[in-house]
């Protein structure tokens, strides 16, 4: 047996990984991470999820402490949240946290403190290509978290364990309900989790910096005007809130300019492109560039064929562009091969 470190988050899924691993004799520790030291009401970041993570390691009979890292998590997360939304750009503060947090700075930790393996609740499996491990879609398809997992540090993936990764949300909450956890009918967290719902991302975006009017450009019409959506919080590829100018066409956002501030919008086939430029390559079996196959720009979003190379992807056929600051992953069937951050610049135009 090992000894095995759990990250309990307060939720479900990573209660029951923890009691997964005190059922199979690991010598096992909960630890609950201390990130915003702002207000929240959602996520891992709040108080009463804290409080969830205590009680459940005390049912389980097993030491619960809490790490502070939220100085960490300003620095890594919070703050190229805000630079991105403010430079333009549409950043997932939750690959953040597991590129820099939770998959490095608390493995080091565990290391030093001598645990074999960190455990999470994640629903995400270890698969290995010639003894290499790789990050690999959870069985429940509905539920899987590989993609928000493409891009924990090659270093870190030896010592992952993913205890519910085997089992769908259902067992999951069944066996939660079995042992009598308090956290079993505990809904999933969906939001940023150092945003309150009563700030919202546009209040807590202007709270750390300056927003601007936005400018638009009618691809279709050619007219110029104003729109009271704030250019930092306008995403490329989304149709609320944008547009709308009776002519029966939905317009779409096409592309973003930082620097004057002017979004182009325009009708779904202009949103479509082949090759996006990327950057924060990460190659996971050593094998160098360009990996061909299955590409996946959001977390529950459908695979497009495509090669990824350190500096662009390629898709097979046009596809919707991904927004500048969200990640790609690359699969081999229902592995993690590899991952990039889309960047700028993106064109307006039907190939890119």
């Amino acid at each position: 047996m090992a000894k095995v470190m759990v990250a309990m988050s307060g939720g479900v899924d990573s209660s029951v990984a923890a009691a997964l691993a005190v059922s199979e004799g690991h010598e096992v520790v909960g630890v609950t991470l201390k990130l915003w030291g702002g207000a929240s009401d959602s996520g891992c970041c709040s108080v009463a999820d804290v409080e969830d993570a205590r009680f459940v390691a005390h049912q389980l009979g097993i030491k619960h402490l809490v790490f502070n890292l939220t100085e960490e998590f300003e620095t890594a997360v919070v703050e190229p949240y805000v630079r991105g939304y403010l430079g333009g750009e549409t950043p997932n503060p939750c690959i953040e946290c597991n590129r820099s947090i939770k998959f490095q700075a608390l493995v080091e930790r565990a290391r030093s403190l001598g645990f074999e393996y960190l455990a999470t609740g994640h629903h995400a499996r270890i698969g290995y290509v010639d003894g290499t491990p790789l990050i690999r879609r959870g069985v429940d398809a509905g539920k899987d978290q590989s993609y928000v997992l493409s891009v924990v540090p090659k270093s870190s993936l030896s010592q992952l364990l993913f205890p519910v990764g085997e089992m769908t949300k259902d067992d999951v909450r069944a066996i939660a309900a079995d042992i009598g956890l308090r956290t079993a009918d505990k809904p999933d967290s969906l939001e940023v989790c150092f945003i309150s719902q009563k700030m919202g991302k546009e209040s807590f975006l202007s709270s750390r910096g300056t927003l601007h009017a936005t400018k638009v450009v009618d691809t279709v019409t050619g007219d110029e005007y104003e729109d009271s959506t704030p250019f930092e919080a306008v995403t490329v590829g989304q149709r609320r809130r944008i547009g709308g100018l009776g002519d029966g066409l939905r317009r779409y956002v096409l592309a973003k300019d930082p620097k004057t501030r002017v979004i182009q919008i325009g009708t779904i086939d202009r949103l479509l492109t082949d090759r996006l430029p990327v950057t924060t390559a990460i190659d996971y079996l050593g094998d160098g560039w360009p990996k061909e196959g299955q590409l996946q720009g959001s977390a529950h979003g459908a695979t497009n064929p495509g090669v990824l190379s350190a500096t662009e992807l390629e898709f097979s056929s046009p596809t919707r562009r991904i927004a500048p600051g969200q990640t790609v992953a690359i699969y081999h069937e229902d592995l993690v091969v590899g991952s990039a951050m889309v960047t700028m610049p993106v064109q307006a135009t039907h190939n890119g």
